[in-house]
């Protein structure tokens, strides 16, 4: 129930409300850039319009150009983002309902299970979406008012939890973790050139500079990082030979998909369990979601109550 990949659903939420961002950025800086010099109305809007951002060879790329293509490719989903975010927070304050700082925490703890650590997470989301700490904290609070309040009419017991934790034992049992480092290569004799590397002494991360193909790990020496041991990201026969390993050895050539890989066990670890408050409270509210309508329909029902319309015809 708890499988930390679904972070992903999140992120690409993430990626979404950063676009929104973007562009009301820009927007905005169309909206202060103003002439040095009065000029007629007319005047005005041409030199906005004809402000060059961009140049390829004798080609100009204007902000009119850009802000066009955004609203084409992206304008009805962000707008439909943002009214989405104004009915679930004017439903919130109607309501009175909201989200404490420390519910934002532990969804926050939640997210950053399968990371190293807190500070690996946020330069994870800064690095790869470009997300600030205080615009993941954004999200979060967006996303679990609109769960809290779709839930609000449901009550789950303590027995409830209780039977499920009972039922589903697998998912919360104590895993293992394993920090691996890989050196892909393209045909089994390279494998093995590499192997008799090793045995004379030169370095697995100098090897997996020079020689792996992995374009995401050969500059890290082959480190995968902490992973766990149903991780779908990771090649299954990387993941199948590690676990096969003591700490410190090196795997035969293994057979994968882009072609052999030499994997080696650096550590292993129990994956620390969160406490049983923050499993059952986890759990009591996947159940209430399990009982609810599809967040989807419910913010299309807070659409309709607060009347919302879309004037412009481009963008419905």
């Amino acid at each position: 129930m708890q499988n930390v990949k679904r972070l992903w659903g999140v992120i690409i939420l993430m990626a979404v409300c950063n676009l929104v961002l973007t562009s009301l950025l820009i927007t905005h800086t169309m909206n202060q850039t103003e002439p040095s010099q009065p000029t007629e109305p007319e005047q005005q809007g041409e030199q906005k319009n004809e402000r060059v951002v961009a140049k390829i060879g004798n080609r100009e790329i204007t902000m009119q150009e850009l802000q066009t293509a955004l609203e084409r490719h992206y304008g009805v989903e962000l707008l439909g983002q943002l009214l989405d975010r104004e009915v679930i927070s004017l439903e919130g304050t109607e309501t009175g309902t909201a989200i404490g700082n420390a519910e934002i925490d532990r969804e926050l703890k939640r997210m950053q299970q399968g990371y190293e650590s807190e500070k690996q997470f946020y330069a994870s989301m800064q690095s790869q979406l470009g997300l600030s700490e205080q615009q993941i904290r954004e999200d979060v609070t967006n996303k679990l008012l609109l769960e809290k309040l779709a839930t609000s009419h449901i009550q789950i017991t303590d027995a409830q939890v209780d039977e499920y934790i009972r039922t589903h034992a697998d998912e919360f049992k104590q895993e293992t973790e394993y920090n691996i480092l890989q050196i892909i290569v393209s045909t089994k004799d390279q494998a093995n050139k590499v192997l008799a590397e090793l045995a004379k002494g030169v370095s697995f991360a100098t090897l997996a500079r020079d020689r792996s193909l992995d374009d995401a790990t050969n500059n890290t020496g082959g480190d995968l990082g902490w992973i766990e041991g149903d991780d779908p990201f990771i090649a299954a026969p990387v993941l199948d030979a590690a676990k096969l390993l003591k700490v410190g050895e090196v795997s035969k050539p293994v057979s994968m998909a882009q072609g052999f890989a030499i994997v080696k066990l650096k550590n292993k670890r129990d994956k620390a369990n969160p406490d049983q408050s923050f499993i059952r409270e986890n759990v009591r509210r996947e159940l209430a979601l399990q009982q609810a309508p599809p967040l989807k329909d419910y913010v299309l029902q807070l659409r309709t109550k607060w009347k919302v319309s879309i004037v412009d015809p481009q963008l419905r």
